[in-house]
């Protein structure tokens, strides 16, 4: 049976951990619609900007998102190389078999 890629099990993990949290979900809707400044994404979801630095920074280690700095602002915006990354983890959590085999008494 396959298993999750093994070359790299803790970004794999950290990318999990980054995707746990409403909050952070609701970050990345935000930047589905494109770059976004901190200013916007505290108005979008009505919090305050430590907390929102906090989940921003928690994001870009794990590199789901990119920033770029302009003048005196820092825009967001999704990775997508993270994304694909991220499509080819669930792909490959996909069963092989297309059968259920009865449960065993272990």
């Amino acid at each position: 049976m396959p298993t999750l890629p093994g070359k790299n099990r803790a970004k794999t993990a950290e990318l999990c951990h980054a995707l746990a949290d409403e909050t952070r979900l609701d970050i990345l809707d935000q930047l589905k619609e494109g770059e976004r400044c901190v200013c916007e994404l505290t108005d979008a979801l009505q919090t305050g900007q430590s907390r929102l630095s906090f989940h921003l920074k928690v994001l870009k280690d794990a590199g789901l998102i990119l920033d770029r700095p302009e003048g005196r602002w820092i825009y967001y915006a999704i990775n997508s190389e993270a994304v694909e990354e991220l499509e080819e983890l669930v792909g490959s959590l996909k069963a092989t078999r297309k059968t259920v085999r009865p449960s065993s008494r272990c």
